[in-house]
């Protein structure tokens, strides 16, 4: 990993405090999996033909990047001239500071609800977040073993926050989305996001609700511009 990775983004701080209104709290353990706070921001390009993210803490330092994987360059052209990737199947790595897989986020080829499906590295599963609607705000909900153990259900129909919520309707975490700036949102694609998670979750649950800071992004805004 470069020296520029292990160095704390200045900004996340005002990003988390300011934009997102999450107040400092106490650092968790350092990983994915045991911060309280995990801030997504997307690389931002001018033309965007593969996604990335990087995950950071509430301080800015780096836990691990999501990277977009199996693109075949006649996707990548497909993608560069037309809108027809939305249709197409995804994949996405949720890397550790290591660089090493942690989870796998696939996306079906789809035409109006999207399907997330989430893996281990090595292919065993942890759930899916199968979107519900397509008009309205726009709900997901959380599966895994067959039954539905949470939701996410978006606060306005433009799909800006999310509220994450366990089996029984009660708020886990909160999915904010922060902005660059007028100038930068108008001329590159990217997107920024705060995971706020309230309390320990267990597993799946915790997993899932990790995947979802990417899945909102990969569901929503990769398809519809003027939803994400």
């Amino acid at each position: 990993m470069t020296t520029e990775s292990n160095t704390p983004d200045p900004r996340v701080k005002h990003q988390v405090q300011q934009q997102a209104g999450i107040a400092a709290s106490l650092p968790g353990g350092g990983t994915l999996f045991s911060e309280p706070v995990l801030v997504v921001n997307q690389k931002a390009k001018l033309i965007e033909l593969t996604n990335e993210y990087k995950v950071m803490d509430q301080h800015g330092s780096q836990l691990g990047s999501v990277v977009e994987v199996g693109q075949s360059a006649l996707r990548k052209i497909v993608r560069f001239i037309s809108n027809w990737d939305q249709y197409f199947r995804h994949r996405l790595e949720i890397r550790d500071a290591q660089g090493q897989p942690v989870l796998q986020l696939t996306r079906p080829a789809k035409i109006f609800k999207s399907r997330v499906i989430v893996t281990r590295p090595d292919g065993a599963p942890v759930g899916e977040i199968v979107q519900q609607n397509v008009f309205g705000k726009i709900d997901f909900a959380i599966n895994a073993g067959g039954q539905q153990i949470g939701a996410i259900k978006a606060e306005n129909w433009r799909a800006w926050n999310f509220a994450v919520v366990d089996h029984a309707g009660t708020e886990v975490a909160r999915i904010t989305k922060t902005w660059e700036g007028l100038a930068k949102t108008m001329f590159t694609t990217a997107d920024n996001y705060v995971l706020k998670i309230h309390q320990q979750l267990p597993e799946p649950l915790l997993s899932l609700v990790i995947a979802t800071a990417l899945t909102v992004d990969t569901a929503l805004k990769q398809d519809a511009r003027g939803l994400g």
